[in-house]
């Protein structure tokens, strides 16, 4: 038995996670600019909105998201199970694996290869590659759970386990096809029964990756950093199963006053409500972990940008359920009001809670105690939390504008304002928005700037297994 953690693969994830998150940013915010300035397409096919806002998505979602998942879950089941992971070739592949799918979407979503589906448009040679890279995945994180040498299963496991098996049936099920080339390929359904398996998926891609994954970093290492214990377990293990349940059955309020069967539609806005519940649940429990180590936050940037990321968590987690009663949603569907709510939680939620997490592992994994530059630490957090406020703040009245303007009428019935006319009146948030957007990118670089003085010349630290004596 080898007596040392596998911190190699972590490493490897955690530096791709660094630096997808400048690459997807960077092109989040060149769509941002072309929304506010549309000759900066350069009329070049491969550069228009189009084709770049999924590459944005993949990139953000499947790049530096999922590589941080990747990383901490990795470490994470490591540390808490006490073993070496289950299998490091596999481990491996998973890493070179999963930069094969980022890459082939590098090259095929500018070229205009697309599913059309959202946070599904990969086509199905590479969707097949994924569902490859992700069963290896589960076979790793599984079997290191099954040979642990504790009999306990710490609760961010079961988090990180939820969002492997989640992913698994969502991809597979969603990503059902017929192919008609090498580069396309047709939904196995059709029609409304197309329209709901796809959000299904979606919005349970934002439940299992971008909520339960995230808690599984939540329950690790805000408990680390605050050298505090979780500050409910009952409520942790309440919170995993209350949440799973739940998630499942909310996609449909992507779906209100379309063709979907009203009943569908109501069961969804229903459940999504519900989920307020639980998901304030994680959040109180991962706040109140704090109690009586509060003050940390006043010299310590990367508690800050863990805390500060539930309470994202808690904005994105209330104004969903809101949105998905009707009567809101007849306002806030297509407008910049759901832009604001996604990225609320990406921004604030999904960003700086990974990125607080990527910061607690570096120096860990390069034997250091502490990042070169807590001070940069401290700018990036200011710098990306000025951006994400512009940046929400900007697409939340430009979105209640929208909605307001597209549904007045003049006394005889006809539209008050022309669709031109609102697209007009939102310039200026867009201006806002891109600038909102290039700060958080700027503090994105900081990071990396950070992690490239952290690790270079050094080896990957070497830790080893409590209780297992060397050979």
């Amino acid at each position: 038995m080898d007596q040392h953690y596998n911190y190699k693969v972590v490493k490897q994830f955690a530096v791709a996670t660094v630096v997808w998150g400048v690459v997807g940013m960077l092109v989040g915010v060149i769509i941002a600019a072309q929304l506010a300035w549309p000759a900066l397409n350069l009329d070049i096919p491969w550069l228009t909105y189009g084709r770049l806002r999924p590459l944005h998505t993949n990139a953000v979602i499947f790049a530096f998201g999922i590589c941080g998942l990747f990383a901490t879950s990795y470490y994470v089941v490591q540390r808490t199970c006490q073993v070496r992971l289950f299998s490091d070739k596999l481990a491996a592949f998973t890493f070179w694996g999963w930069q094969a799918v980022i890459l082939s979407a590098v090259v095929t979503l500018p070229m205009g290869f697309t599913r059309g589906k959202e946070y599904a448009e990969l086509e199905w040679p590479i969707s097949i590659l994924i569902a490859v890279v992700w069963i290896a995945y589960a076979v790793v994180f599984f079997g290191t759970i099954i040979k642990r040498r504790v009999k306990h299963i710490y609760v961010a496991n079961w988090f990180f386990a939820a969002y492997i098996i989640a992913v698994t049936i969502l991809h597979v099920v969603n990503g059902m096809s017929m192919p008609a080339s090498a580069f396309k390929s047709y939904s196995v359904y059709a029609g409304v029964q197309d329209a709901m398996i796809q959000w299904w998926y979606g919005h349970n891609a934002v439940g299992f990756i971008l909520t339960a994954g995230y808690l599984g970093m939540v329950y690790y290492f805000i408990p680390k950093q605050a050298e505090r214990p979780v500050y409910s377990y009952r409520l942790s293990i309440v919170h995993f199963w209350a949440l799973i349940f739940t998630y499942m059955w909310a996609g449909p309020h992507h779906l209100h006053y379309t063709a979907l069967p009203d009943w569908t539609q109501s069961i969804g806005m229903v459940f999504s409500l519900v989920l307020l519940a639980p998901s304030w649940g994680g959040m109180i429990n991962g706040m109140m972990t704090l109690s009586g180590a509060w003050h940390k936050l006043r010299t310590d940037p990367i508690l800050k940008f863990l805390i500060v990321s539930l309470s994202f968590y808690g904005i994105a987690t209330f104004e969903g359920p809101m949105m998905s009663i009707k009567t809101i949603n007849a306002l806030s569907h297509y407008t910049d009001w759901t832009i604001a709510h996604v990225h609320g939680g990406a921004l604030g939620w999904v960003g700086f809670i990974t990125m607080g997490s990527i910061y607690y592992l570096l120096p860990r994994l390069a034997g250091e105690h502490k990042m070169y530059s807590t001070k940069l630490i401290d700018l990036h957090f200011w710098v990306a939390t000025i951006g994400i406020v512009l940046y929400i703040a900007a697409m939340w009245i430009a979105g209640v504008m929208q909605g307001l303007m597209w549904r007045a009428v003049n006394p005889d019935g006809t539209l008050t304002y022309t669709f031109a006319e609102s697209v007009k009146a939102t310039y200026p948030y867009y201006v806002v928005r891109f600038t909102g957007g290039f700060l958080y990118l700027s503090g994105m670089c900081v990071m990396a700037y950070n992690t490239w003085m952290t690790l270079r010349n050094r080896d990957t630290a070497v830790a080893r297994i409590p209780g297992l004596e060397l050979a």
